[in-house]
């Protein structure tokens, strides 16, 4: 229990772990305040069996009593609302945190690493631990807290009853123990069914078009009810799990609290205890252990909060790519790459791979599926670093640029575009953030995308669904073109960016490529004829290597895969249904 409290502590920052410890600190004087009750009632049961009572017993007693009460309100007040603000601080500290590091993670991470499973810790782990870390640590640290000052204070008012109460609390901690024993045994499990439902419905909603399409309805929807069957599982389980332990601590701390009752009167009877002292103990036997009590029903809960700090942490651990470099502005965007290779999970991607890219002209990449063209861009572009050898750009290594420098330089339009649920203005500005409304209209109106903006319910104040999801595919490209266009970065990737467009929209996109592309230096993956032949250069890339590389006439007089290429498109093109 302390050891899942102080690896909460240090995973707080300064401001909220300052905050805990004040909180800490007021429970001391809470718990003080608390203690006064005894006081109060041995000067009452002392008058009383005097037969003194009288107007100063009762302004006394009342004054003791009436300091407690309102100590402990203004105490409460005070210590819940700093452990209230640092903990839900503290998780949205560690959701940016979090972001800001998977910005420079080397793209092969998302690879390993589901969806499912960095959603479910930035969304589920840490709201349980925002919600779960107030509640418990404020229940669990005021319940030891306040029983462990009534203990020291039963030590002045008998050291006999002061170790009897010590002895339960050691038996309660040591249960307690089990119970963290218990509760960890079946937390991995509830912590990998909450991550596998998470992936399994992010998976269901991003794919239900395709679901419906090939009517794969009943076995994903088994899928989904499999899954959320095995996190309720996992949820009874841990509970299950927790009941004995718990019901052990609070049958320890009930019959302490008998023991106390049974020892006081046994040590009347015998002459050793004054009857005021007797009867205060009597009281405080049910008095002692209450508030550790409630604390015992939320030691589980400390184990969830030590898991998903655990999660955080193992994202947090995982070793960025080296963004440190220096701010760099080339005079040039000449793109070289020397004897580049680059191999994931044992397999060579990219194979010695050496290539000229002149500032201000088009290069267009073709090859089989899975050759390595999306790769190579993400090697340029520092996606990924090389495994060996050196990309430059103005004769400087991409590693020496800082990461951000280094991003200025580049644009993407892929073919799979995400546009975030917000107005179209702003997915627009994410290019430029602090671009003014003029400038958002004619990047859109470069990029062919005014018109049918204007017609939308609030034009440019419009809000789109997560993802891009109300609009066509052709209308979201053109979007991310406009915020291409905003950026104005000196190299254009364009990944595919027309594969999957529609005939309707295919002018326009065209259009807006263009209008983006002028005076850039081009990088374009593409599958169509027309988008390639006239690139001031095409490299045909097949597992890993450059194969072919040559302007259209240079390799259509060559046999290969680029001819072949060329020769299939156009025999598609001919195709007519008799």
């Amino acid at each position: 229990m302390l050891k899942v409290l102080k690896e909460f502590f240090a995973f707080c920052n300064t401001t909220n772990r300052n905050k805990f410890y004040v909180s800490i600190v007021l429970g001391v004087f809470n718990a003080m305040f608390s203690a006064l009750k005894i006081l109060a009632a041995l000067f009452a049961i002392d008058a009383v069996i005097r037969g003194e009572i009288g107007t100063n017993t009762f302004v006394t007693v009342l004054g003791v009593m009436l300091v407690s009460v309102l100590g402990e309100m203004v105490v409460n007040r005070f210590s819940s609302m700093l452990q209230t603000e640092a903990g839900y601080d503290t998780c949205a500290g560690k959701r940016i945190e979090v972001g800001e590091h998977l910005r420079y993670l080397p793209m092969g991470y998302f690879n390993d690493t589901s969806l499912g499973h960095i959603t479910s810790v930035t969304t589920n782990t840490l709201e349980q631990v925002g919600d779960i870390a107030t509640r418990a640590i404020m229940m669990v640290l005021k319940g030891i807290i306040t029983t462990l000052v009534i203990d020291l204070a039963l030590f002045a008012f008998d050291v006999r009853i002061g170790l009897m109460a010590t002895a339960g609390l050691v038996i309660f901690f040591l249960c307690n123990r089990w119970t963290n024993y218990s509760v960890k045994k079946v937390a991995d499990e509830k912590i990998a069914s909450d991550r596998d439902m998470v992936g399994v419905v992010l998976e269901y909603i991003q794919g239900i078009s395709e679901i419906r399409n090939y009517n794969l309805v009943e076995r994903n929807h088994t899928r989904l009810s499999n899954a959320i069957k095995r996190k309720t599982k996992a949820d009874i389980t841990a509970e299950i799990a927790a009941i004995p332990a718990v019901g052990i601590q609070m049958f320890i701390c009930k019959m302490t609290g008998v023991a106390i009752s049974g020892a006081s009167l046994y040590f009347y009877l015998q002459g050793t205890m004054e009857l005021s002292q007797t009867i205060t103990m009597l009281l405080c036997s049910f008095m002692i252990f209450e508030m550790l009590d409630s604390a015992g029903m939320y030691t589980p809960l400390l184990k969830i909060i030590g898991n998903g700090v655990d999660l955080v942490k193992e994202i947090l651990a995982v070793e960025p790519m080296d963004i440190e470099g220096k701010e760099i502005h080339p005079k040039n965007r000449d793109i070289h790459l020397e004897h580049v290779s680059f191999a994931y999970e044992n397999k060579t991607i990219i194979d010695d791979v050496t290539l000229d890219i002149k500032e201000k002209t088009t290069t267009a990449i073709v090859g089989p599926s899975g050759g390595g063209k999306t790769t190579l861009t993400a090697l340029i572009s520092r996606f990924w670093d090389v495994g060996s050898g050196k990309v430059t750009i103005g004769g400087r290594d991409v590693r020496e640029y800082s990461f951000d420098s280094l991003m200025e330089n580049f644009s993407f339009v892929f073919q799979r575009v995400y546009l975030f649920e917000d107005t179209i203005a702003n997915n627009i500005r994410f290019g430029r953030p602090q671009a003014s409304m003029k400038e958002v209209v004619e990047a859109a109106k470069k990029a062919c995308c005014h018109d049918f903006i204007m017609q939308l319910p609030d034009g440019y104040d419009t809000v789109i669904g997560e993802g891009g999801a109300t609009l066509s595919g052709g209308e979201k490209q053109r979007i991310a073109i406009a915020r291409a266009i905003m950026k104005d970065a000196p190299i254009i990737i364009l990944d595919e960016a027309t594969a999957n467009v529609d005939p309707e929209n295919e002018k326009e996109l065209t259009q807006a490529i263009a209008n983006l592309t002028k005076e850039k230096t081009i990088i374009m993956i593409a599958h169509r004829l027309k988008t390639v032949r006239f690139a001031d250069q095409i490299l045909v890339i097949d597992q890993g290597k450059i194969v072919q590389k040559g302007k259209h006439d240079e390799l259509m007089k060559q046999e290969g895969i680029y001819k072949n290429f060329v020769s299939a498109r156009k025999q598609a093109v001919g195709w007519k249904i008799a």
